[in-house]
């Protein structure tokens, strides 16, 4: 229980994700059984299409951040079944560790026998809620596995480096050949206007990943007219016609 409530929701600024994990652990560490219960019920464990506060992090804005969150989805008689429940296990934590030699004579063989099974008869309940809880675990460390397994992945550096979805849709606003193009700008720009020729060969120096084709565009002029973030006009330039591109005023 300690495991599922320290890991199943973790987030941070991508730099000190492993302090916050360990800052959790550490916390988690020293709460009863009945605190943990109180934690994983709205938080861990939810119910089908209820309204669960996303309790949004205040993360920065000017670093990488990530948040991982696993969650159990129960329906609502499964959910009050199942809190009830666990309540009752903490309630019988409490009386074993408490009240148990109060109340059992343990000074006669009559009342070791009824002792005894009083305490298999509690070792089955524990038994079958360690179960219950082993088996929510090793779920949630399988949806971190492949979730960690996703960051990984291409795909995913597509999706938060460029703004290219799985699908093969495109941000452009994240897209990271945007990013190249203002970077461009920045060097290149003429009164404010910048050649989209000098932009490519500036970037493709720079930034050789950072190809039309990646976007599903056949040139540099394509990217800056899909994009819908700059402007685009032609001059005469020895004789021939320019493209040339400057950021759209927001």
């Amino acid at each position: 229980m300690k495991a599922i409530v320290a890991h199943h929701d973790i987030s941070g600024p991508a730099h000190s994700l492993e302090a916050v994990r360990a800052a959790r652990i550490e916390d988690t560490a020293t709460k009863t059984l009945g605190t943990l219960v109180g934690q994983m019920f709205g938080s861990y464990v939810v119910t089908e299409g209820g309204d669960v506060s996303e309790n949004a992090p205040d993360l920065p804005a000017d670093v990488i951040s990530f948040r991982t969150r696993v969650q159990l989805s129960l329906s609502a008689e499964d959910y009050v079944r199942t809190q009830a429940d666990l309540k009752d296990l903490v309630s019988l934590r409490n009386a074993l560790v408490h009240h148990f030699i109060d109340q059992h004579d343990l000074w006669t063989i009559e009342g070791c026998h009824a002792a005894h099974d009083a305490l298999t008869t509690a070792y089955t309940r524990i038994d079958q809620h360690f179960e219950q809880l082993r088996g929510w675990a090793e779920h949630m460390d399988q949806a971190r596995r492949l979730a960690a397994e996703f960051v990984q992945s291409d795909v995913f550096h597509d999706l938060v480096v460029n703004g290219i979805a799985p699908d093969g849709t495109v941000d452009w606003p994240a897209a990271g050949i945007v990013r190249a193009l203002r970077e461009a700008a920045g060097e290149l720009a003429v009164e404010g206007w910048t050649p989209v020729a000098a932009a490519g060969r500036w970037i493709s120096e720079r930034h050789p990943e950072q190809l039309p084709a990646k976007y599903g565009c056949s040139s540099w002029r394509q990217v800056v007219h899909e994009c819908r973030l700059f402007e685009l006009r032609y001059r005469d330039v020895d004789g021939r016609r320019a493209a040339w591109f400057r950021a759209r005023e927001m």
